[in-house]
């Protein structure tokens, strides 16, 4: 699969994001979301944060999943999800 990089403004907290592509003159809708997961919501707030995001992800709606973890800072990290309706568009093949 072929990736193209879309700058997205960066703004505080979740973002919602609808993207129209045609691609071989056939259309698709794809939809993402970033949200910031806070390292204070976890159980353990000073383990490891591996274990901090997969706790935080094991309460999150099964409908998205996981398209890109981001850079964390010392408050949160923020995670890009993908709509399950819309990874079948993201896993055609070329």
């Amino acid at each position: 699969m072929s990736y193209i990089a879309i700058p997205i403004p960066r703004e505080a907290g979740k973002q919602d994001i609808q993207i129209e592509v045609t691609v071989n003159n056939e259309k698709q809708a794809l939809h993402y979301k970033v949200e910031l997961f806070y390292w204070d919501d976890c159980k353990n707030p000073q383990g490891h944060r591996a274990d901090c995001i997969a706790e935080l992800l094991a309460k999150h709606d099964p409908n998205w999943t996981v398209y890109y973890i981001g850079a964390p800072t010392e408050q949160f990290v923020p995670i890009t999800f993908v709509e399950k309706r819309s990874k079948s568009n993201l896993s055609m093949s070329y």
